[in-house]
């Protein structure tokens, strides 16, 4: 194993997030918030924490000054320690004019900052994943197979196979094959017998294909020989790795666990409502391996007179009257009186409001921040800082699959209503 001196993280703060709109509208993909109170970068740094890896980069290009903001307030490690969660923006040099391209073109442009620590391994992570890993386990495997590259591969089931890199391995473990997302013929070639990889007979028959995570083990030295010799290989997953293959010993380490790709609205819906599961896939209350955030020091949530089931509620809180069915409430939200939650993600608010704002908001006819009385949410995701009136109806009883609502109020996406941060829902509205 390495020791802390010459291993580093690296995380990839990813693209321009189109998919996760309007939730990336203002904040970076690492930036939106998760499960009430954290952010999905706290996902991959908790996880370096909990492994004994204490050096990172957060590699960023669009809409990063929330992220840097979080990062800043929130990972300060002793001034004797040698750890650090470090932003390294996209940034225009004589070399290099244009801005990130591509995962592998990000730590190409990053290089001469990593070299300044002496580092022979280096870790490549997403900032949008969200899962639990011990990457003590990944680096174990990599120094024991002598890897040049190590990818942490997932067993995944025919029907979402295509939607994935997909790998083949020799009985050692050893990357024969790389496509990436196959369909029909192609896509049954890649299937591999996962037993070779610790699987029992009954879950490789049900998961026959390894998915790559978009998570690398690299030799260092070898790294940089890999991106100076072709400057057009700009993303690790279609370029880089599928080149490496035939050349390089480049290993998989099964992941065996719950791992969920943060990428569409859909995926992060299902990821943070499913956090009110009795058993949940990603539980929240392991001592063992906690997820970090920032601590704001908030006082307890305050509920009168309630109904809450199967729910999450966030510190400091405020909600009287209301009828809470498998939702999440965040940070500092206020719910009034008769109002119903059903299956939402209402992510709360950066600030309390003071009673001369809410008197102002009165007077003005404007809702207060948070959910006023008498108003129905059902399948929704409510950001932060929003406004949301008495008697209003989110329920999108049609069905309607995509839509754009007036000056940006509101948005339907996969059939989920999304209300972005800071909007303004009036008294009435229906949706």
């Amino acid at each position: 194993m390495p020791s802390r001196h010459s291993l580093l993280a690296v995380i990839l703060g990813g693209g321009a997030g189109s998919r996760l709109f309007p939730l990336t509208a203002q904040r970076s993909k690492p930036a939106v918030p998760l499960g009430g109170k954290y952010r999905l970068v706290d996902v991959p740094i908790s996880n370096c924490i909990n492994s004994d890896v204490i050096r990172m980069f957060v590699l960023t290009q669009f809409n990063s000054a929330s992220l840097n903001r979080h990062i800043a307030t929130t990972y300060r490690f002793s001034p004797f320690a040698d750890g650090f969660v470090e932003i390294l923006a996209a940034e225009q040099t004589p070399e290099r004019p244009d801005w990130f391209q591509g995962t592998a073109d990000a730590v190409r442009q990053v290089l001469p900052h990593i070299r300044d620590w002496r580092i022979d391994t280096l870790l490549i992570l997403s900032g949008d994943h969200l899962y639990r890993m011990d990457y003590r386990k990944f680096l174990k495997r990599h120094f024991e197979t002598n890897a040049d590259i190590t990818v942490s591969v997932i067993p995944i089931p025919p029907d979402s196979a295509s939607e994935f890199g997909l790998l083949k391995v020799d009985n050692a473990g050893r990357i024969v094959e790389f496509r990436e997302k196959p369909k029909g013929e192609a896509l049954e070639a890649m299937r591999v017998d996962t037993t070779a990889l610790g699987l029992s007979a009954d879950e490789a028959a049900k998961r026959p294909f390894l998915a790559s995570m978009g998570i690398y083990v690299f030799k260092y030295d070898r790294l940089e020989e890999l991106l100076a010799e072709d400057n057009s290989r700009l993303d690790f997953g279609k370029e880089v790795i599928p080149g490496s293959i035939s050349k390089y010993n480049v290993q998989a380490y099964l992941f065996n666990d719950y791992w969920e790709d943060i990428g569409t609205i859909a995926a992060f819906y299902k990821a943070n409502l499913d956090m009110t599961s009795p058993i949940p896939p990603f539980n929240l209350f392991d001592a063992e391996a906690p997820l970090f955030t920032r601590a704001r020091y908030l006082p307890p949530s305050k509920i009168d007179n309630c109904e809450i089931r199967d729910s999450i509620i966030s510190d400091g809180c405020i909600i009287i009257g209301a009828k809470i069915n498998r939702s999440l409430i965040g940070l500092r939200s206020r719910v009034a009186e008769g109002t119903q939650i059903d299956a939402a993600y209402m992510m709360g608010a950066d600030y309390y409001q003071t009673l001369e704002d809410m008197v102002a908001d009165r007077n003005a006819g404007r809702p207060r921040v948070g959910v006023g009385e008498n108003t129905v949410i059902r399948r929704a995701i409510i950001d932060k800082n929003a406004r949301i009136g008495n008697n209003v109806r989110l329920l999108n009883e049609a069905g309607v699959e995509n839509f754009d609502g007036p000056d940006g109020t509101y948005y339907i996406r996969d059939r989920i209503i999304i209300v972005p941060k800071n909007a303004l829902i009036s008294d009435g509205t229906v949706v």
